[in-house]
């Protein structure tokens, strides 16, 4: 989070981000996904920066870009591809980006004691988007219980993920003079450019 004159942290331009997916060998679908993530946090930020928070726009842009990162080679291996994305940010030189990739399937608190940060955004930015398409929040965690809950222990996780980020939702949707429900048409009606 920026404040004031505070040294700028640093930042994969949208040129780099792109070539660093390339570099990766992303998917097509997950860089399209990838975007319109990048196209929801913007929009969130955009509205939380007219409402006088304090957020790193170009931050929450590179984070969004490359939240997943190194998933297409996590569908190989099975890696986390949440650590693997902070680590392999954090090897490049941007450590804060690393730690927003790091914090996208899960976030490291979900104790909110201000106002929502980078992470947050990010984290709820990619829990609305389902492929490409914006969804409600309750039908991307379906289908994310439904393609990645293959034991108990992954569908006890991905129900306790659903209702913290339920309990996110409420918290970010305090700051908007619109629920969440309307997101999507709102989203539309405006330009949002990555």
């Amino acid at each position: 989070m920026m404040h004031g004159a505070e040294k700028r942290v640093p930042v994969p331009s949208g040129d780099e981000c792109f070539a660093l997916m390339r570099e990766m060998g992303m998917m097509d679908h997950i860089v399209s996904h990838s975007r319109q993530v990048c196209r929801v946090a913007l929009f969130f930020t955009g509205q939380f920066l007219e409402r006088g928070l304090l957020l790193d726009r170009e931050l929450i842009r590179a984070a969004a870009l490359l939240h997943d990162i190194t998933k297409t080679k996590s569908l190989q291996t099975g890696e986390n591809h949440a650590r693997t994305g902070a680590e392999l940010l954090a090897a490049r030189g941007y450590p804060e980006v690393g730690k927003i990739i790091g914090e996208h399937v899960r976030l490291s608190s979900y104790e909110f004691p201000g106002a929502p940060g980078e992470a947050e955004i990010i984290n709820y930015a990619d829990k609305r988007v389902l492929h490409e398409r914006v969804a409600s929040l309750r039908e991307r965690m379906e289908y994310i219980l439904e393609r990645y809950g293959r034991n108990p222990g992954d569908i006890l996780r991905i129900r306790d993920t659903w209702e913290k980020t339920r309990t996110l939702e409420e918290r970010l949707f305090l700051y908007l003079p619109f629920s969440p429900d309307d997101l999507t048409e709102r989203l539309n009606g405006g330009d949002v450019r990555i």
